[in-house]
């Protein structure tokens, strides 16, 4: 059950309008990176967890990203609040308008515009959130590595929004953000290394003849690292198909009936190498 607080987690105080800055932090409203995804990714994670404190892990975290969703909305609001009275009422001149909603090069349209000057569920280029940037799969090791990876990706594109503004109420607000998904991460670390052995994920062990070859598949010069050298690694020059030990084809076992009507069809369908036909093609250049 949950129950809503009217007041937010951390304070936004917004020293003046700014919708293109709104506009650019939709991404962390309805973006891939965003809190909604977020919230998303750690509440089905959580209704499916049977570890009792992975379970509580989770659904923390996923009703702490909502609060921040919250923060986020506000802001994307607050900076707003300029432009929805002037397009509601329409008191400027078409220029000025236009002007005002897209001041500094920022193009605002997206929340002035399309949704007066609301806070919508897109990303800051118009695209509708989707349920397709929920990653679960529903194995801890791996979902654990997934969250840990949502964490850090969120904390750069925090990063990022606070390089581009200068007020100083949205960027504090933005650095709390920031360090919350630093704290995420965190839980995410030990939680994963917490369940003992985690890696490789799942069940099932790898193929152990393949495990610790690295291919270099990528010719010369190859640059050696702890990725690809030491007593762990066999690395592997240049490596011919097939791998296994076979001749690199593809086979399949048919009954003989299927294997009669392929043989028609393949007969019926086969090219002639040493015909020449005219195509549309020659007609349409006026070749033919």
């Amino acid at each position: 059950m949950f129950l809503h607080n009217k007041r937010l987690q951390y304070t936004v105080r917004v020293a003046a309008p700014n919708p293109g800055l709104a506009n650019l932090l939709l991404e962390q409203f309805g973006g891939a990176q965003g809190e909604l995804a977020a919230a998303a990714r750690y509440f089905t994670q959580a209704l499916a967890e049977d570890d009792p404190g992975r379970k509580d892990l989770l659904m923390s975290i996923a009703t702490e990203e909502l609060s921040h969703l919250e923060i986020v909305g506000s802001i994307i609001v607050m900076l707003n609040k300029g432009a929805k009275g002037q397009l509601a009422e329409g008191v400027q001149e078409e220029g000025e308008l236009y002007r005002a909603i897209n001041g500094a090069g920022n193009d605002s349209h997206i929340t002035s515009l399309l949704y007066g000057a609301g806070a919508p569920l897109v990303n800051s280029a118009g695209v509708p959130w989707t349920a397709a940037y929920i990653d679960t799969i529903g194995e801890p090791t791996a979902d654990m590595r997934s969250n840990i990876a949502a964490e850090s990706r969120a904390k750069i594109v925090y990063e990022r929004l606070m390089n581009v503004t200068d007020d100083p109420g949205v960027k504090e607000a933005l650095g709390f953000l920031m360090t919350r998904e630093i704290a995420h991460q965190l839980s995410f670390e030990k939680a994963l290394h917490s369940i003992q052995p985690n890696f490789p994920q799942g069940k099932l062990p790898g193929m152990p003849e393949f495990t610790n070859k690295y291919f270099n598949m990528s010719g010369e010069p190859n640059v050696r690292g702890p990725w690809n050298q030491g007593e762990e690694w066999e690395f592997v020059e240049s490596p011919e198909p097939a791998v296994d030990g076979g001749d690199g084809s593809a086979s399949v076992t048919l009954s003989a009936d299927d294997a009669d009507v392929l043989d028609a069809m393949r007969m019926r369908t086969q090219s002639d190498p040493d015909a020449n036909p005219i195509t549309g093609a020659d007609l349409g250049s006026g070749k033919a």
